[in-house]
């Protein structure tokens, strides 16, 4: 990783009566590199004149065809999704996904006195099934509840394919416990009404067209009482310094090892980009309490939300969440 680090530095020129550089100076040097390095023109591809546009990674399209090369881009890539995961956190997305799950707890403890229940859980952009098998692995394991299902749904038929793959020989397919449906999270017409208690997205939700609509949808489905939580990378670190170092190493390393492993720099070249353009924690967790979900964090005097979410690894990725108020007797 180090040789990718820019020659910032190398470029200071130290008089001969002084061999002394302050560090703040070299971190304000390496971050004007940094950002040197990523100003580039956003290229449109073909847009009408009066067509509703929306962003593609850094190109600029019609809002109608995102949908499609978002589609085309998971295809690509699913059967490396994993593998991609782990190149753009550096293998540090398994311990997140860990970390996501037990702070939701999934699974609800059998009670003595009344009848056995369990949850309804619904993960959306979840085709390769990694983020449900975890739920259902807690629930069954931590909370003893056998009868907790996750519905895995997502947009694209290749990803849910291989989520079918991972479940076709665990105990919970044959169970019932887990079910798949390809559809777009912005239009949940075929979830009803206040039927999930539990709605999850990760590392998928700055993929959609209209973010808001997604939310929306999710509130709809989740029963009074219910939990929206996501988990997603963040466009910037808390430190500027390691933003740069992680910078470098997303755009100088990731699409070219998507060439190498996968054979598709051009995917991994557009998932590099779509964390650069997807919301700040800030206005993300605005995004999400706007919805009408209750999230913890107060106003500033900007009207920003503070201290709605979990940062995690210096704020490479982040947890949010919001519960569904509970309805009035």
């Amino acid at each position: 990783m180090a040789s990718l680090l820019p020659r910032a530095t190398k470029r200071l020129r130290v008089s001969t009566s002084s061999s002394f550089v302050c560090t703040d100076c070299r971190r304000r040097a390496f971050a004007s590199s940094i950002r040197h390095t990523q100003q580039q023109p956003i290229p449109s591809q073909h847009v009408s004149q009066g067509e509703k546009t929306t962003h593609f990674g850094f190109a600029t399209v019609a809002e109608e065809e995102k949908a499609s090369k978002v589609r085309s881009v998971f295809s690509s890539v699913a059967s490396n999704y994993d593998t991609m995961n782990d190149l753009m956190s550096l293998g540090i997305h398994r311990l997140w996904k860990d970390h996501f799950v037990r702070s939701l707890n999934p699974g609800v403890r059998t009670s003595t006195t009344g009848p056995p229940e369990g949850q309804t859980i619904l993960d959306i952009a979840g085709g390769t099934g990694d983020i449900a098998f975890r739920m259902l692995d807690h629930a069954t394991t931590i909370n003893r509840d056998s009868l907790t299902k996750v519905i895995v749904s997502d947009i694209n038929p290749e990803m849910l394919g291989e989520g079918k793959k991972r479940f076709s020989t665990s105990p919970y397919m044959h169970a019932g416990r887990v079910s798949f449906l390809e559809a777009n999270a912005e239009d949940l017409s075929a979830v009803p009404s206040a039927s999930v208690d539990l709605y999850t997205v990760a590392f998928g939700i700055r993929n959609f067209t209209h973010k808001d609509k997604a939310l929306a949808e999710a509130f709809r489905v989740l029963k009074p009482g219910g939990v929206f939580a996501c988990l997603e990378f963040c466009p910037r670190l808390s430190n500027s310094l390691m933003n740069g170092f992680y910078k470098r190493w997303s755009f100088g390393a990731i699409p070219l090892i998507g060439q190498v492993v996968a054979g598709d720099r051009d995917s991994y070249q557009y998932l590099v980009e779509s964390i650069e353009r997807f919301p700040s924690q800030t206005e993300f967790a605005g995004m999400i309490k706007d919805a009408g979900f209750l999230v913890p964090g107060e106003r500033n005097d900007s009207g920003e939300l503070e201290g709605g979410w979990e940062d995690l690894s210096l704020g490479i990725a982040a947890i949010h969440k919001g519960v569904k108020p509970a309805q009035r007797a």
